[in-house]
């Protein structure tokens, strides 16, 4: 199983990420599409953080003269006084919207808010220092706003599903932070076009490399406390222990006094990254670090990616789920729809009792699908049963086994018969369950007089090479 490994020691954010695809092997051709619709661009250069070499990168305003340098704030980009991760720290954190407090972001960062041992030396980098980042730039967009750029960006659909869903993440844990809903959540910073790039850029750069399963060992928060637009809080900040309560994975504090895990990059890897205490045993293809801003005197502020062949348990199948509840439908009617359901595109269909409004009996329909097929199955569904209304999930994934069939040949009273025996096997090719298909069984048994049960078991003894 092709995995990508992300070892987190030392934080992650939006644009560590992107630069350690980039190491990693991921075609900067791929980042098109984003740079299309906001016009800005990647520039990727190379710096050394503690002796190792790293790629930068930074999301640029695209068709402006060098001369003409100032920010959407009127701010021009030498006034900074920090360096650009710090930038995104700061941007990161700064969005938790204009809910009537009148906040604004400070590009001057007048606060000195990493009061810590740390140096910002960027003699190594070799990109464009004239060049505008576009950090901050355009409006703070509500998180409607932001799902609709990105729907208008022409992506592959996992692409754009998997984008959605990470500022569906930031959007729920910023909602979560203030107390208001989804629908009334306005980003700050992070709606703004480098943040969009920095979200959409890692999940076309993802896409790019094609790798089955991504894992991320703990990641490191830093500690201390982060100056934001609200006030001062600790490390990790409310919106990165927010999204880290809906991620698969762990965190951990330090290893320095610095804030090291921004809330966009915590939201790429609570959406893309399954946990795992340590790095899995790969047989490594490529691999590349991701530099961020800070330069520390014993730690290098970089991310590692690791990309290989890798002993990997499921295989991760991108599904949704769709359901409606039914009051008035025949028990005929709701046993057809397993085949149905299963011709329009159904993966998987359930059907369970429920106790309707005014404790009338019914039944929940819960149908597993492709995200593509949605619309046909939910359709289909729709027409079948007459309900007014398909509920959706929205896109998720399930971890599933390779599947195999074989075919048992059983010699009973001098006939031989054939079972379909269908074989369930992990990543690593190993079996785990054996399970012989029923209508063939049913079928021998009938032929043969013999319990369903023991034709089963026979065919699944018969492809068992342990047997």
């Amino acid at each position: 199983m092709r995995t990508l490994a992300f070892d987190g020691r030392m934080g992650a954010s939006g644009d560590m990420i992107l630069a350690a695809l980039l190491a990693a092997g991921a075609d900067r051709d791929a980042l098109s599409p984003v740079e299309e619709a906001l016009d800005v661009r990647y520039e990727a250069s190379t710096t050394v953080k503690n002796g190792i070499s790293a790629t930068r990168v930074r999301v640029l305003l695209d068709g402006e003269d060098d001369d003409d340098r100032e920010g959407a704030d009127g701010e021009s980009e030498g006034d900074a006084g920090s360096s650009d991760e710090e930038d995104e720290h700061h941007r990161a954190h700064t969005h938790e919207g204009d809910h009537g407090h009148g906040q604004s972001h400070d590009r001057n960062h007048g606060h000195d808010h990493h009061d810590h041992d740390h140096t910002h030396d960027h003699d190594h980098d070799t990109g464009d220092a004239h060049a505008t980042p576009a950090e901050g730039h355009g409006p703070h967009r509500a998180y409607a706003e932001v799902v609709e750029i990105v729907e208008s960006m022409g992506l592959p659909g996992s692409v754009e599903r998997d984008a959605k869903a990470v500022f569906r993440i930031l959007g729920e844990a910023e909602s979560s932070v203030h107390g208001t809903d989804l629908a009334e959540t306005h980003f700050h910073e992070v709606g703004a076009d480098d943040a969009i790039a920095d979200v959409v850029g890692a999940c076309l750069l993802l896409a790019d490399l094609g790798v089955d399963r991504v894992v991320t060992a703990p990641v490191a928060t830093g500690g201390g406390e982060q100056t934001m637009a609200h006030g001062t809080y600790p490390v990790p900040t409310p919106a990165v222990v927010e999204i880290a309560e809906r991620a698969d994975w762990s965190l951990k504090g330090g290893p320095v006094e610095a804030e090291l895990l921004t809330p966009t990059g915590a939201a790429i890897l609570a959406h893309v990254a399954e946990g795992v205490e340590t790095l899995p045993a790969l047989r490594i293809d490529d691999s590349g670090y991701g530099a961020g801003g800070y330069d520390f005197s014993d730690h290098p502020n970089v991310l590692r990616v690791l990309v290989g062949d890798g002993a990997g348990r499921l295989s991760r199948d991108e599904i949704t789920v769709l359901e409606t509840n039914l009051d008035d439908a025949s028990p005929e009617l709701l046993g057809n729809l397993q085949s149905t359901l299963t011709e329009a595109g159904a993966r998987d269909v359930t059907v369970l009792p429920a106790t309707m409004k005014k404790s009338r009996p019914g039944h929940l329909v819960k149908v597993v699908v492709k995200p593509e097929d949605a619309e046909r199955v939910a359709h289909r569904l729709a027409v079948e049963t007459g309900t007014l209304g398909v509920r959706e999930h929205g896109a998720g994934h399930r971890w599933i086994a390779d599947r195999t069939f074989e075919t048992a040949e059983l010699e009973i009273g001098g006939e031989t018969y054939r079972v379909a025996v269908k074989v369930a096997a992990d990543a690593t090719g190993e079996t785990y369950d054996r399970s012989a298909e029923f209508d063939d069984a049913a079928s021998v048994a009938d032929a043969t007089d013999l319990p369903v049960r023991e034709v089963m078991r026979r065919a699944e003894s018969a492809v068992d090479p342990s047997d």
